[in-house]
């Protein structure tokens, strides 16, 4: 997909953001290409930095960045925290920015692009399958548990989106993982299967018909097939249905975006999708769970239910930022402070060192 990156007066005259809001979060103007507001520019002694990383996750290359803390000394313990970032999004994006937060609470933080998207490897580009991204969270685990520093005896979780979905799955039966934490968490089998708000469930059958003609098609040696990318104009977008999604087409086109962050997915990925729900055995989870969401976000209905069905731990808590979408809480500031009112505490009640 071609993208035109405005600059921040444009931007601004169509979204009603503040010029420097907007030019706050071009990843031009950042020498690690991080989109998000208050974002480091270079790495100083004493304070938060960055450190851009690769490793292998079946046989591919993983893409990541670490955050390590102010005056880190990697002969000391510190807690760490993986960070897994929303669907169609990339490591510079809102998973950098709640990356770099708690890494100034003092974190070891990690957040990587997922397989076959963003800077990662894998071909073809951009599958997009549940087994490929509960993986990349275990991935992000077995690297940031051997960096220097970490404490492994206490390790936290944080998915954003659909990260959010893949990271309580991956909760389930990981439990390196102290306690777990989600942002807007997206439950990305059921709306690929039901649409959202489940809005298409009388087309299940004739789209599941048309993935697995995709997936004929792509095993023969044929062209593959793509779902879930468009170009579309500002009129389009504010024609869609969905607060989330008109929302999401100014942050990830507009003024959040990044070269390596597309809707885009192949259309066989959907084989899987279609068959798996977040929600699926949550009782597995018997870790403190924390999961924020916005009071207006229209994605609101995914975290109540997975929060209901998360029944195998008393220590959770389902909180609503006031006045919040599903995307502002991305990166509106005052919305960044409200999750980041309730992470702060509960990261470090759950994964102090001291804890029994």
């Amino acid at each position: 997909m071609k993208r035109a990156i405005m600059k921040a007066a444009v931007v601004a005259a169509m979204t009603g953001l503040t010029a420097a809001e907007a030019g706050a979060a071009d990843y031009r103007h950042n020498p690690f290409t991080l989109t998000y507001e208050g974002a480091i520019t270079k790495n100083e002694p004493g304070k938060v930095n960055i450190h851009p990383v690769t490793y292998k996750l079946n046989g591919l290359d993983i893409a990541a960045n670490v955050y390590t803390p102010a005056n880190y000394d990697p002969s000391q313990k510190y807690p760490a925290i993986v960070v897994a970032h929303p669907n169609g999004g990339v490591k510079e994006q809102v998973a950098g920015l709640y990356a770099q937060r708690l890494a100034e609470q003092g974190y070891i933080t990690i957040t990587a692009d997922a397989a076959y998207q963003g800077a990662s490897g894998g071909q073809p580009r951009n599958v997009d399958m549940p087994a490929y991204r509960i993986e990349d969270v275990h991935g992000m685990a077995d690297f940031i548990t051997r960096y220097p520093g970490v404490d492994v005896a206490r390790l936290g979780l944080l998915g954003i989106c659909g990260g959010g979905g893949y990271s309580l799955a991956a909760a389930k039966t990981d439990k390196r993982f102290e306690s777990i934490a989600t942002l807007s968490m997206f439950n990305s089998g059921r709306v690929r299967r039901n649409g959202f708000a489940d809005s298409q469930l009388d087309t299940i059958q004739e789209r599941l018909k048309q993935v697995s003609e995709a997936r004929a098609q792509e095993t023969a040696g044929g062209e593959i097939l793509y779902a879930g990318d468009a170009n579309l104009t500002d009129e389009q977008i504010a024609k869609l249905p969905f607060e989330m999604y008109r929302q999401g087409y100014e942050y990830y086109w507009k003024t959040h975006a990044h070269p390596n962050s597309t809707f885009k997915y192949t259309m066989s990925s959907l084989l899987d999708l279609m068959r798996w729900d977040a929600t699926d055995q949550l009782e597995l989870i018997d870790q403190p769970l924390l999961m924020i969401a916005g009071s207006k976000a229209d994605s609101l209905y995914m975290s109540e239910d997975a929060f209901t069905k998360a029944a195998g731990t008393t220590d959770k808590e389902l909180f609503k930022i006031e006045g919040a979408t599903h995307i502002e809480t991305y990166w509106v500031p005052k919305y960044v402070d409200a999750a980041m009112g309730k992470l702060t505490p509960f990261f470090a009640r759950t994964l102090a060192s001291d804890r029994s």
